[in-house]
């Protein structure tokens, strides 16, 4: 059980602030701030989306688990196996959160190299380049001396130790129990900066080929998946379309979009991720796409009406296909008549039924194992 109290408390004492706590999911972040107590805390996040849940955790500081606050010490090295497990989640009254601020950045060093603390909230799941990324980036925001602490839900973390090592030089630890492992480690003076990106190139049918930047935390990190490659095989893109990207990742599937819409055609990424939008800049400006632009978005908000010819969309298949209806909607508000979305999926039966509604002549192709759906705006 990832008890992050508990983990807390047992390095308590090398924690001062100002603290950073490094992503994690919002419930996780919150927890940390409650156990942190009233001391300044800035929670980063790099999506809108689970910032702005983080927000609300803080702001309407949900229901306690408990009427007191755990126990102050807990001995992890002798934890009793057969003792019932502690909730995992204390919630603090709005006092103990009033010092709480989350940011929102593409990257952890776009925060000042601040903080006396970081605290990274790991769980098992998860990219592991992207807890790399996030581990070394946060290296640049610690304060002289600063304490880096990883807070891990495997009970023998094989990553984090060898990480903390190559990094700061040494890595202190916790003997590890069923609550999680511990390790942390002190900034001792200035190292060069290290991005964790892959590249890769891309092109569709006899189109020229792009080369791509990609980074851990974005859609599309390493490769253009096969969706992405059906979506833009079965799109229909004619020149000086204005295209709107929809859930853009890297950007690849815009970038791609551009070879047929021409110089006179437009692309807008949206994502809800920042440094989704981040990098989709830079390979659009690499790749020679004059006429673009990058909008932040949860719900897809801030758009004018009627204003593209074109909206391709690749949601993620692990929503309950809450978000690809959300597409769905949104491109039928944002298309002009005679526009066209073209959205591909695996979960072709949920996605269906919502097409047909908003879409009433709407068809699907199979390709590479996926479904490319199409309907037109009339």
């Amino acid at each position: 059980m990832f008890n992050l109290p508990a983990l807390l408390r047992s390095v308590q004492e090398r924690v001062k602030p100002p603290v950073l706590v490094l992503l994690g999911s919002p419930n996780q972040a919150a927890t940390l701030c409650a156990a942190l107590g009233d001391i300044e805390t800035v929670c980063y996040q790099v999506d809108l989306h689970q910032a702005g849940k983080l927000r609300r955790l803080l702001e309407e500081h949900a229901s306690p688990t408990t009427d007191e606050p755990p126990p102050e010490t807990e001995d992890l090295s002798e934890a009793d196996e057969t003792e019932p497990e502690k909730p995992d989640v204390w919630v603090a009254p709005k006092e103990l959160t009033s010092k709480v601020v989350v940011e929102v950045k593409p990257d952890v060093w776009d925060l000042p190299p601040r903080f006396n603390t970081v605290i990274f909230p790991v769980s098992a799941h998860g990219e592991r380049e992207f807890k790399l990324d996030l581990l070394e980036q946060a290296y640049h925001v610690l304060a002289p001396k600063g304490v880096f602490i990883s807070l891990s839900e495997y009970q023998k973390d094989q990553l984090l130790p060898k990480a903390h090592k190559k990094l700061f030089g040494k890595c202190s630890e916790l003997p590890a129990s069923k609550l999680g492992s511990v390790f942390w480690s002190v900034q001792d003076g200035d190292k060069p900066r290290r991005r964790h990106q892959l590249t890769y190139n891309a092109k569709i049918a006899e189109g020229p080929s792009h080369t791509f930047i990609s980074r851990p935390g974005v859609f599309g990190y390493g490769e253009l998946d096969k969706g992405a490659r059906a979506l833009l095989e079965a799109a229909e893109i004619k020149p000086g379309d204005r295209v709107l990207d929809l859930g853009c990742g890297v950007g690849s599937v815009g970038v791609l979009a551009m070879d047929r819409a021409g110089a006179e055609g437009h692309v807008t990424f949206v994502d809800s991720n920042i440094r989704a939008l981040a990098v989709s800049a830079e390979n659009a400006t690499a790749n020679g796409v004059k006429d673009f632009t990058c909008h932040a978005s949860v719900s897809i908000d801030g758009l004018s009406p009627a204003s593209f010819d074109v909206v391709l969309a690749n949601p993620p298949y692990y929503a309950n296909s809450w978000i690809a209806q959300m597409f769905i909607e949104k491109a039928r508000e944002l298309l002009k008549p005679g526009g066209r979305l073209f959205l591909v999926t695996k979960m072709v039966n949920h996605v269906a039924p919502v097409m047909a509604e908003i879409f009433p002549d709407s068809t699907w192709e199979e390709r590479r194992g996926y479904y490319v759906m199409r309907g037109d705006a009339t």
